[in-house]
């Protein structure tokens, strides 16, 4: 697809895709700019992952497939408190997580443009599959993680050969030592920042839709730290909907640690932009994500067909508690 380019949501500016800024100069995020996808069931790659649907990526002419065979993961359905339910195993991606869909488009484009080096932050699955898809791609990885990330994490990360670089302190001073790095000669192939791993996200989108024989779930629940993997799917239902190949979206939940929920207090306090709090500890240190840069997108997306609860919690001693929706109003 040509003619696209990173266009910054606040200011409006524009960057040829080659770029190394990793946002715009006046703070705000990228997103893709130009042609908009347009697929149709008829350019479905009979293959069982991810680039099935290459047609409504939107990615540069001539970006190769970087590729461990994610995607097309199992739809399973089961019953919870009497509920028909179906459960999205994304465990069964190639490192154990979704990440791997944005990972596989990102890492894909960057091959084109030649980078060598990238440099990420992150204590878990971003970081766990940007180093398995740039081993696969040939390309050096650095990933700067803060002192408490987990160690069989960091043990992933270094059995995929990437460089781990601890950083004292919290998952901000490593989001800044990353940073750093990029600015001095690194790529940053950021997880959050780059617009290139939304159009892996959305690839869920297409999946479902397929699975579920061309409808659209009524309700998809997601667990939200930057929330990412919510808003790249619905992006993705958004562009079936455009095309006719779903006749709804989906209601969207995204759900939160009680002891870090900054998206779901904005929510119901009816804030535009995430709250500001101290983020507590808590076993579920996946999504403890104080300050999420795409949580204004997030609760604008919720606000339109979908909304938030802060319905996961975790108590003083650890232990998970899941509360029952009484109703979607």
């Amino acid at each position: 697809m040509e003619d696209l380019t990173f266009r910054c949501i606040r200011c409006e500016r524009e960057y040829p895709l080659g770029t190394r800024e990793w946002r715009c100069r006046c703070g705000g995020l990228f997103e893709l700019a130009g042609p908009a996808s347009r697929f149709s069931k008829d350019e479905i790659i009979e293959e069982r992952s991810i680039w099935r649907y290459r047609a409504a990526l939107r990615l540069p002419e001539g970006v190769p497939q970087i590729t461990l065979g994610e995607g097309w993961t199992p739809l399973v359905d089961e019953a919870i408190y009497g509920l028909p339910v179906r459960f999205k195993l994304e465990f069964l991606m190639p490192t154990g997580s979704f990440k791997d869909r944005g990972a596989a488009v990102l890492v894909s484009f960057l091959k084109h443009l030649g980078v060598k080096e990238v440099v990420e932050d992150s204590s878990g699955n971003a970081a766990a599959s940007l180093a398995a898809y740039c081993a696969r791609a040939g390309i050096r990885a650095r990933i700067f993680v803060p002192s408490y990330a987990s160690l069989g994490k960091l043990k992933q990360i270094q059995a995929y050969g990437a460089e781990l670089v601890p950083v004292p302190g919290s998952r901000a001073e490593a989001a800044r030592a990353a940073e750093e790095a990029a600015e001095a000669r690194s790529y940053y192939a950021s997880h959050y920042w780059n617009p290139f791993v939304l159009e892996g996200l959305k690839t869920l989108a297409y999946e479902l839709a397929e699975q579920l024989s061309w409808r659209a779930p009524d309700n998809l629940i997601f667990p939200s730290g930057q929330g990412t993997f919510l808003l790249g799917t619905y992006h993705g239902f958004c562009e079936l909907l455009e095309a006719g190949l779903v006749e709804k979206l989906p209601r969207l939940f995204a759900v939160q640690a009680e002891a870090c929920a900054p998206i779901a207090i904005a929510f119901q306090q009816g804030l535009e932009e995430p709250a500001e709090i101290e983020p507590r500890e808590t076993v579920a240190e996946g999504v403890r994500i104080a300050k999420p840069i795409h949580g204004a997108q997030v609760l604008t997306a919720t606000r339109k067909n979908t909304w938030i609860e802060k319905d996961f919690t975790v108590n003083k001693d650890d232990k998970v508690n899941v509360k029952v929706l009484p109703s979607c109003k």
